[in-house]
């Protein structure tokens, strides 16, 4: 996926979760910061940010914030895109399921239950109840999700499990929104989605996670990393 009209900026001060101060040359622009997670690990200030300003001239604010430099490695934290990257994967064949060849039905937002999933895709043989999580949090690089309690989360990963019982083929896959994890793992913290996700691989849910190659205009899912739980 990619960017357009990318600005680079120098990261200030975030007053809330859905806004940021960003020095631009001598101009200190008020920002929409498009993931409304923590990411305090990220956000630090004095770091080089790159912002994608918008098109339309009636916003309030004429920027969002996409990526983000931690030490020597480029995030990008845009909450809105591990979706698209997962799909535009999934179509060039970069991101494989197993048994599912040929021509893909593909459908966003799929309902099942009281939940709705990502994704449903179809193929001549198999069918599956999708869901994508995408992942900013690092540690000594580890990636991990998530970096606060998700209830919503957990609901997804018991009902994905239900959905496996009842026939379908389910997918739980985290999308790296940076390059180089040495792994992915749950977050240590959150004993809660770490059962549910535990509970969900031993019911016969695939969990998988990708890394993406990221540049300041793009980002691509690129390969496979281990996730341990």
């Amino acid at each position: 996926m990619k960017y357009k009209n990318i600005v680079k900026a120098t990261f200030i001060e975030r007053p809330n979760r859905f806004i940021a101060n960003c020095k631009i040359g001598d101009t200190v622009e008020t920002v929409h910061v498009k993931n409304t997670g923590r990411c305090r690990e990220l956000l630090k200030k004095g770091a080089v940010v790159y912002l994608e300003k918008s098109d339309n001239p009636n916003r309030k604010t004429k920027y969002d914030l996409i990526s983000v430099y931690k030490k020597d490695i480029l995030f990008n934290m845009d909450s809105q895109i591990p979706n698209k990257v997962f799909k535009e994967a999934l179509e060039n064949k970069i991101i494989n399921l197993d048994g599912f060849e040929g021509e893909l039905f593909i459908k966003s937002e799929s309902t099942y239950g009281n939940s709705r999933f990502d994704f449903y895709v179809e193929s001549k043989e198999h069918k599956a109840y999708i869901e994508i999580k995408g992942v900013t949090l690092e540690e000594e690089g580890i990636a991990m999700f998530p970096d606060a309690p998700t209830l919503r989360g957990i609901k997804h990963i018991n009902e994905l499990v239900k959905a496996h019982k009842d026939g379908y083929e389910a997918y739980i896959i985290f999308i790296i929104q940076f390059k180089g994890a040495k792994y992915f793992t749950p977050n240590p913290v959150h004993d809660d989605f770490i059962s549910a996700l535990k509970n969900a691989r031993e019911n016969g849910v695939n969990i998988l996670a990708f890394d993406c190659d990221i540049t300041k205009n793009e980002i691509k899912a690129s390969k496979k990393i281990d996730v341990k739980i």
